[in-house]
């Protein structure tokens, strides 16, 4: 008979006899309660004895909880249902780990849910099982102030997003209640996501492992390693939260998701689900539609680049294009333009997949291509709907690319994203998607390439020490370095993420003047293209990143790790 751990340990002891661990086990299988409380109930072996015993065993410290003052307990660390499910009392937390007291140091399973509920690491302390009972029961909270604890009164998922599919039975509902702690775990997640200014969530499922990680400031930080064993439902309630098949795991799912983290403020999260070899991963995205509202100001644009975007998206017609690759702020970017726009007497629509900011005034419309819904197919009905801006997500093909250059040369302001590295070689992009140059010279009038670079923290950045030589060699010229300045780096405290906190946006913002057009016309090379517009005080990427050094908002590190030259 297959013994658990605390009776082989007694046995090795000497504190047990073989048959006898085996009669108190049968006992405990048949009557269903733990191997201890049977132990201990049957007095085979004292409370006190147990304790001694298992202390010296798992060379484990001994703690007398009759000198424990009740009241200092920590609150809110663990799960009540845990703590009364293996007698388990939280003495204290030490940074990363936890001090629990506990009768059996041997239950693994006991220490894998701590972990998972809690996200620290375990240090057992010893203490008899009968004080443990008694503590435990009066230290007991219900299960709601638990999850007050943990996710706070302000935080939950919109009603209208948490309404079941009609999809999901009796039984699954009532196995999600039994499933407490991946719940919580959930809600903690997207607590701590939010809290920590994190961008997406990832959920990633591996053979013998699963991991959480977070996107902060543009880089992935692994968060948490809940067991393998939860993946199945963990991505079942994200399912269902979003509205999504839960039985369906062979085919990628997107969906949405509410977050209400005030009383007054909503917060969006898209979902995507994609099947990969040991589950399925789980990406979160969090939409904050405050970030459109933030004001051109706060994105990060120089006064000259501020002045010509403004200037274009004032015109009647025309083509707006914002390039740059994925993650790298175009959305914001468009929308911030769009708000701008958003009045009144004015007809807007826009065509996405999906659509990610909620902005009232505007016509949003999902693009969806099972259904037939292009880009290229919502570009044609808009066209028939009156409209005097247009905003597609993202121009992918000759079809929609056509249509749009179109819309811009009859009279509409159209806006759209390229996936190109710089703002000339999105002129040479659509040359190569079958675009007539004379078409591009003709209705484009501004483009915009982007990247987000990691801002310093102004707690503890300091001034940096670099050689003149390497400073020439980044891109600096010499007049530059005139002892006016200098460059910061990064250090790292309480108030940031390893010295950064926050992003700011390096813009290359590009207008079409008669000059270029000539340029589009004669089918000039995206090189000569960004020769003439340097020659018109443009800055490349790389050169608007170095003024952002100059400004102490980045570090050269990370300027030179954004852009390319």
């Amino acid at each position: 008979m297959a013994l658990p751990g605390l009776a082989r340990a007694l046995v090795a002891a000497g504190k047990l006899g073989q048959k006898a661990a085996e009669d108190i086990y049968r006992k405990a299988q048949t009557s269903k309660t733990s191997f201890i409380s049977e132990l201990t109930g049957s007095g085979a072996v004292s409370a006190l004895d147990l304790a001694h015993t298992m202390s010296v065993a798992f060379a484990a410290p001994l703690v007398d909880l009759d000198a424990i003052d009740i009241a200092r307990l920590p609150k809110g660390i663990l799960d009540p249902k845990i703590c009364s499910d293996y007698r388990l009392v939280v003495l204290s937390k030490r940074g990363n780990r936890v001090i629990v007291a506990t009768a059996d140091p041997s239950e693994q399973s006991a220490a894998e849910k701590i972990k998972f509920a809690t996200q620290l690491g375990v240090d057992w302390v010893i203490a008899e099982f009968n004080k443990l009972s008694k503590l435990v029961e009066q230290n007991a909270t219900t299960a709601t102030e638990a999850m007050d604890n943990i996710i706070g009164g302000d935080f939950e998922f919109d009603e209208t997003s948490m309404a079941a599919s009609t999809t999901e039975t009796t039984e699954a509902a009532s196995a999600e209640v039994d499933d407490a702690p991946v719940v919580k775990f959930l809600h903690k997640m997207l607590l701590d996501a939010f809290n920590m200014r994190a961008s997406d969530l990832h959920f990633e499922p591996y053979e013998f492992n699963y991991r959480v990680r977070f996107r902060i400031d543009g880089e992935l930080r692994e968060i948490a390693s809940p067991p393998v064993a939860i993946k199945e439902k963990l991505a079942s309630r994200i399912k269902v939260i979003s509205r999504l098949d839960i039985s369906e795991k062979r085919i990628p799912q997107d969906g949405r998701m509410k977050l209400k983290v005030g009383a007054d403020r909503t917060v969006d999260l898209r979902v995507s689900t994609l099947p990969t070899l040991f589950g399925e991963k789980i990406v979160i995205r969090i939409l904050d539609p405050s970030s459109a509202k933030l004001g051109i100001d706060a994105l990060g644009y120089e006064p000259e680049e501020k002045a010509r975007l403004l200037k274009a998206i004032e015109r009647p017609y025309g083509m707006i294009l914002v390039t740059g690759p994925t993650g790298s702020g175009k959305t914001v970017s468009l929308y911030t333009c769009l708000n701008l726009l958003n009045k009144p007497g004015v007809n807007i629509a826009t065509a996405e997949d999906p659509s990610e900011i909620n902005m009232p005034g505007v016509n949003q419309v999902n693009v969806n291509e099972k259904a037939g819904l292009t880009f290229a197919a919502a570009l044609k009905s808009f066209l028939r709907q009156d409209p005097d801006i247009i905003m597609v997500g993202e121009i992918r093909d000759l079809e929609t690319a056509d249509i749009s250059i179109k819309a811009a040369q009859t009279g509409h302001l159209v806006l759209s994203t390229l996936h190109t590295n710089d703002a000339p070689t999105t002129l040479t992009r659509l040359r190569n998607m079958g675009i007539a140059p004379f078409n591009i010279a003709s209705s484009v009038i501004l483009i915009s390439a982007q990247r987000l670079a990691r801002r310093l923290c102004v707690n503890c950045k300091v001034p940096m020490d670099i050689p003149q030589e390497t400073l020439i060699e980044a891109g600096f010229k010499e007049d530059e370095l005139d002892g006016s300045w200098m460059p910061y780096r990064a250090v790292g405290c309480q108030m940031c993420n390893n010295g950064y906190k926050g992003r700011v946006g390096i813009y290359q913002v590009m207008p079409i003047t008669e000059d270029t057009q000539r340029l589009i016309l004669a089918d000039a090379s995206a090189l000569e293209i960004a020769e003439q517009a340097e020659r018109e005080g443009v800055r490349s990427l790389r050169g608007s990143g170095l003024h952002k050094v100059r400004l102490g908002l980045t570090s050269l590190e990370e300027v030179l790790a954004v852009t390319n030259e």
